[in-house]
C-alpha cells in the first residue's frame, strides 16, 4: 500500500490514502500513513533522523481518499484552526445499501463514542453526544445500491458511517455497522465503500485556496457487479 501524492510543497502535503492504511500508529504498530510520510521526507529530502508530520485530520482504516498533513508546526497550527472553525471542506463518496427516499438532504444527528469498542453510535439527547451535520445528495442508483455524495460540516469519529447506518443505509462493506457484505482493498484487507474525493483548504503562507481532488482507488467498487447483485449475494 503505497499513499499517491497528490499536493506537495514546502508547507503541506496531500495524499491519497489507500483503504486498509492506518493514518496515525496505534497499538498494533501497523503501518500508518504518518510512518510512511516520515520515510517520504526523509529520503526525498535527505533529512536523516527524526522529521515533523503534522496530521490534520485522520480517515478510518478502512477508508481511501484525501488526507492532509503539514511539514512544519507553524503550518499545522493554522490548518488544524481552519479545521477546527469548520473552514477546511471535505467531500466524500459512499455507496450504500439500498435506496434513498430523496434526492437530496441533510442530516442532523448527536453521537456518543465507546472508545473500549471503538463503536459510535447516534442519542437522542443531545446532552449526551456530540452534534453531526452532514449534507448529502444522490448521484447514482442502482437496483440494490446507491452512491451518495457526502458534505459533513463536523468531524466526529465514525460520523458519516453511524449517520448512514442510524437510517438503514449501512455503507457497502461496512460490517462494524450493518452491512451485509464485506469488500476487499487492494492488499486484501478490509475496506469500505467509502472514499474521501475532494478537500479544500486556505493554503497557510501564501493565503489562496487549494481544492485536491483524489481519484478513486482500483480497489472502488462501483462496477456492473455492484450495481447489479444486490448486497447481500
Amino acid at each position: 500500500m503505497t499513499p499517491e501524492i497528490l499536493y506537495e510543497d514546502n508547507h503541506c502535503l496531500v495524499v491519497n490514502k489507500p483503504a486498509g492504511m492506518l493514518s496515525q500508529g496505534d497499538e498494533t504498530g501497523e503501518p500508518s500513513l504518518v510512518t510512511w510520510t516520515a520515510d517520504y521526507w526523509r529520503e526525498r529530502y535527505n533529512k536523516p533522523g527524526n522529521v515533523y508530520v503534522g496530521l490534520i485530520h485522520r480517515l478510518d482504516q478502512p477508508t481511501s481518499g484525501a488526507v492532509l498533513l503539514a511539514r512544519t508546526s507553524k503550518a499545522a497550527g493554522r490548518l488544524a484552526e481552519q479545521f477546527r472553525k469548520g473552514e477546511i471542506v471535505k467531500v466524500y463518496w459512499a455507496i450504500v445499501e439500498g435506496s434513498m427516499d430523496e434526492p437530496e438532504g441533510e442530516w442532523v444527528d448527536y453521537l456518543e463514542k465507546d472508545r473500549d469498542a471503538n463503536r459510535v453510535r447516534v442519542v437522542t439527547d443531545e446532552g449526551e453526544g456530540k452534534v453531526a451535520r452532514a449534507s448529502w445528495k444522490v448521484l447514482r442508483v442502482g437496483p440494490a445500491v446507491t452512491k451518495l455524495e457526502l458534505r459533513p460540516s463536523t468531524g466526529r469519529s465514525h460520523q458519516l458511517r453511524v449517520q448512514l447506518a442510524g437510517r438503514g443505509k449501512p455503507i457497502l462493506g461496512d460490517r462494524k455497522y450493518g452491512a451485509s457484505r464485506m469488500l476487499r482493498a487492494e492488499d486484501g484487507e478490509y475496506r469500505i465503500a467509502l472514499h474521501a474525493h475532494e478537500i479544500s483548504f486556505t493554503h497557510p503562507t501564501r493565503g489562496e485556496v487549494i481544492s485536491i481532488v483524489a481519484p478513486v482507488p482500483g480497489d472502488w467498487p462501483e462496477s456492473s457487479r455492484a450495481w447489479s447483485e444486490s448486497p447481500s449475494d
